[in-house]
């Protein structure tokens, strides 16, 4: 789990509004491939995943790989941290159509 210091670093760095093009980002979300903000997005949403995959277009199965993926990348243990680890970073979902 993210600790306090580090979401504080980041958020640091973060700009002050989501709205950067994806090399812009904060360096958490700059590292996410476009499918993985998606997904995110789905998720800070409070979709489900198979309302994510239907959005999307993909398999539920895709979805939930690509939400492993994205918990090992914010370093977090359930989507529930994502969702709140993403808002304490500054995700916006605005941040999707960069």
């Amino acid at each position: 789990m993210m600790g306090r210091g580090c979401v504080k670093t980041m958020r640091q760095q973060a700009p002050e509004t989501g709205t950067a093009p994806a090399g812009d980002l904060p360096a958490p979300f700059a590292r996410l491939t476009p499918t993985q903000r998606k997904v995110l997005g789905g998720v800070y949403s409070g979709q489900l995943n198979k309302q994510i995959a239907f959005d999307l277009g993909i398999a539920e199965a895709t979805v939930k790989a690509h939400m492993t993926a994205l918990m090992r990348k914010l370093d977090v243990r359930n989507r529930t941290q994502l969702a709140v680890t993403a808002q304490a970073l500054g995700w916006s979902e605005s941040a999707l159509t960069h």
